[in-house]
């Protein structure tokens, strides 16, 4: 078998084609590099809303809020709503 594919051959051995694996992982590490600039910008941008006085750990919590379905939010905030009158929160 040759080792242009990712068999295992005869020998036992797992035949890797190696340019097209160190492709793959220089397209990972782009990725992971340019996850963690991204990740920078937006902790910047948090620190510029704080700067300006908003309160970012709110802001987080929209952030995540937005990201789910309408329907889950309201039901998580009514189990909440349970939940806070069982222990006299309200």
């Amino acid at each position: 078998m040759s080792d242009t594919g990712a068999g295992q051959g005869s020998d036992g051995n797992y035949g890797v084609a190696a340019e097209e694996l160190r492709q793959f992982v220089e397209r990972i590490e782009h990725l992971e590099a340019e996850k963690s600039d991204i990740a920078e910008q937006i902790k910047e941008v948090f620190a510029e809303a704080k700067g300006r006085g908003y309160d970012t750990k709110v802001m987080r919590k929209v952030v995540a809020l937005r990201k789910r379905e309408p329907d889950d939010i309201a039901e998580e905030e009514a189990v909440l709503d349970m939940y806070k009158e069982a222990l006299g929160m309200r």
